[in-house]
């Protein structure tokens, strides 16, 4: 039997096979934002993450408040994903000069190696902070802390930075891989027990079989899938080129019959952050 630190923490047996699945992205434009809440209500996500400096995000904050049952955690963005995005730093630009590239936006994902060597950690604090009192301001109240293309930070300074406005702000904080399982687990904070999926990482043709054989395989203890659904149509094309059907795919299984169906024949639980983040505030106040 796997011996999981994160069950036992969260109260469930260590066999039991717990599984996150979050919808990443949500603010990014309104085919992701309208297949998010469809997500929740028709199918299997059970949280989400909010990515503040993106043209949707207004919207996306106003669907929160409509659906008080969809949890999320800020999704600290730092990195657009296409040269034509628009998005920028919500701190002003003369604050965070190395956050952003010759144009005043942020650094696009092809150049994030780049700006992982340029951006100053006291910068990115200001930028992470400005991003998490953004959202309280507008009277929401995240439950974590996730990255936007930088698993686990991209840089360790990065990370223990975001552990500590975790800490600060009584939220729990994503832990994509090792070694930072084992270091958060040993300070006992319930942790996924294994390498985070990245739904964008699966081969779009064979998704769905991809998808319902893991979900039978899924090991005990507690497992993340971060998944990235959108409703597609010409406007996602447009503004998303690369991977719009990528995103598709994930919606037409997180919203599926049979990834139900498969979950209750496994007896897997689904689970959101907002039972992370307790037992992370009892442990951390």
């Amino acid at each position: 039997m796997h011996s999981s630190i994160a069950n036992r923490l969260l109260g469930y047996p260590d066999d039991a096979r717990l599984l996150l699945v979050n919808a990443d992205d949500l603010g990014m434009y309104p085919a992701i934002n309208q297949a998010i809440v469809r997500t929740f209500k028709e199918g299997i996500v059970r949280s989400t993450s909010l990515m503040t400096p993106c043209p949707g995000a207004l919207q996306a904050m106003q669907l929160l408040k409509e659906h008080p049952e969809m949890r999320f955690g800020v999704h600290l963005s730092v990195v657009r994903d296409y040269d034509h995005a628009p998005w920028t730093p919500l701190t002003p630009q003369d604050q965070a000069p190395t956050l952003v590239d010759e144009s005043g936006r942020l650094y696009t994902a092809a150049r994030m190696a780049e700006m992982l060597g340029r951006a100053r950690l006291d910068e990115l604090e200001i930028e992470f902070r400005a991003q998490i009192e953004f959202v309280l301001a507008a009277g929401l109240a995240p439950t974590h802390l996730d990255w936007h293309c930088l698993a686990n930070g991209g840089r360790a300074d990065i990370f223990d930075m975001a552990f500590g406005l975790a800490r600060e702000y009584g939220l729990a904080l994503r832990v994509a891989s090792e070694p930072y399982i084992g270091q958060l687990q040993g300070q006992g904070l319930p942790t996924n027990d294994h390498t985070m999926v990245d739904s964008t990482r699966i081969a779009t043709a064979d998704k769905p079989a991809r998808l319902a054989q893991m979900l039978r395989e899924l090991p005990e203890g507690l497992s993340e899938w971060a998944v990235h659904p959108s409703l597609g149509g010409a406007e996602a094309q447009a503004l998303d080129p690369a991977i719009w059907d990528v995103r598709r795919a994930d919606f037409d299984f997180l919203v599926s019959p049979q990834a139900r169906e498969i979950i209750r024949q496994e007896g897997i639980t689904l689970i959101g952050y907002e039972p992370i983040q307790k037992v992370w505030q009892s442990k951390l106040a």
